[in-house]
């Protein structure tokens, strides 16, 4: 096994989770960087990241680091880490294309002796039953004898500053006992929030997927009690902030639930459940109600601008906020999209403004350019992300943007309650 000290690392794929793993490698270890995005490759040799996870300063304190789209150039390392990214396809399947060409990838690089550790999240067993043989096809070495395998789920959280990398506690395993610890100890390294040594790759996959599942059933169940409160003329945020007093209240909030995680996880885990013969019902239920969410914003809209008896068809609509989340330029899984796709369904023209993006995220309605708003334009305007730019501008500004008669919905609840807003 190798030595902790003696290790090689490259990092392949280098979005939201490897970019910032290899800076902190990097720091200490001989680390390089590799990705198939040679546009990628270009801005992170000049100094710039463009998901805005790692500043300049902290690109120029990873001495040890180095950058390639070449594969050639991967040779000379001795541990491969995986962190491309696994979303799911327009059927809700895991898509694992990306990570079967990063393991091929692995295969025609690695040599006996090495250590490949994956990070993207993946329904349990994936790992060992998808991946590795995939690298074992492509290089002629065999699992467990010629080279071992690890997996460290990724922990990131795009467009948090608290919670960077080395204070989040990470959960390592391995194929076998030395490979386990030698996965353990080499995070060890960079991690200062300490590591977790999980028994089996398997734990460690299920660990994962179970964790954004969570969030998301609870988010689930926020979104419903949501839409029964609706029904009863009861504002939700007022229900939620009475409960909260009580000590062991869990402060989730109703809302659009998208992104590479949240949104995404959970139909890993169902998908492998219903592999093995179980139909999950709780998980998928969740899913459900969260998914219809934008649905569920925009009919409320529509229901207000027929009160107020402003005409639907042809009326202008602003969308602020195009990311998954607040404060960062994240769009992948954007449940944003929902909300534009739904409010062309009802023949509305939709702009969108998000100071975070330079386009918007693919729509059913080929609408991908971001607006500069100009006061006094629009029948309705929809703030769909928390950004905090848009609390800074205030409701008397946003405001503004809409015609003397308009329907304002605030989503993210980030205006304190008032005559004239709807929230979910």
């Amino acid at each position: 096994m190798l030595n902790i000290m003696d290790a090689k690392i490259a990092v392949i794929g280098l979005g939201y989770v490897g970019l910032p793993l290899a800076v902190e490698f990097g720091k200490s270890h001989s680390t390089l960087g590799f990705d198939i995005n040679g546009t990628r490759i270009a801005q992170l040799k000049s100094g710039h990241d463009t998901t805005l996870e790692i500043g300049n300063s902290d690109l120029e304190k990873a001495k040890h680091l180095q950058f390639t789209d070449t594969l050639t150039d991967l040779r000379d390392s001795n541990v491969y880490i995986v962190t491309v990214p696994t979303p799911i396809d327009a059927y809700k399947r895991p898509d694992l294309t990306a990570l079967l060409s990063a393991s091929d990838t692995v295969g025609q690089v690695i040599s006996k002796g090495d250590v490949v550790i994956f990070e993207s999240t993946v329904y349990p067993g994936a790992t060992e039953d998808d991946c590795i043989p995939v690298i074992e096809v492509t290089s002629g070495l065999t699992f467990n004898v010629d080279f071992f395998a690890g997996y460290s789920p990724e922990r990131i959280n795009p467009g948090d500053k608290a919670h960077r990398l080395p204070d989040i506690k990470k959960v390592t395993s391995g194929s076998t006992l030395k490979t386990a610890a030698f996965v353990d100890g080499l995070y060890q390294c960079i991690i200062t929030a300490g590591t977790y040594l999980a028994p089996s790759i398997k734990v460690a996959e299920a660990a994962k997927v179970i964790e954004n599942t969570q969030r998301d059933v609870n988010i689930a169940l926020i979104n419903e009690l949501a839409l029964i409160f609706n029904k009863l003329d009861i504002d939700t945020m007022d229900v939620l902030e009475a409960a909260q007093t009580k000590w062991n209240f869990l402060p989730f909030r109703p809302g659009l639930v998208g992104g590479h995680c949240i949104g995404v996880d959970p139909y890993y885990l169902t998908h492998k459940a219903q592999e093995v013969g179980y139909t999950p019902e709780v998980v998928l239920a969740g899913r459900r109600i969260n998914d219809g969410m934008g649905t569920y914003v925009v009919t409320r809209v529509v229901r207000e601008m027929i009160n107020r008896e402003i005409p639907v068809k042809g009326a202008r609509v602003l969308v602020l906020g195009a990311t998954f989340k607040e404060n960062c330029p994240d769009t992948r899984n954007s449940r944003v999209v929902d909300i534009i796709n739904e409010c062309c369904d009802f023949g509305m023209q939709v702009d969108v403004h998000d100071p975070w993006v330079n386009a918007v995220p693919e729509t059913s309605c080929a609408i991908d350019t971001i607006t500069t708003p100009e006061n006094g334009q629009y029948d309705a305007i929809i703030l769909a992300v928390g950004h905090d730019v848009f609390k800074k501008l205030g409701f008397d500004s946003i405001q503004d943007y809409g015609k003397p008669a308009h329907v304002f919905m605030d989503v993210k609840a980030i205006f304190p309650k008032m005559d004239g807003i709807l929230r979910i």
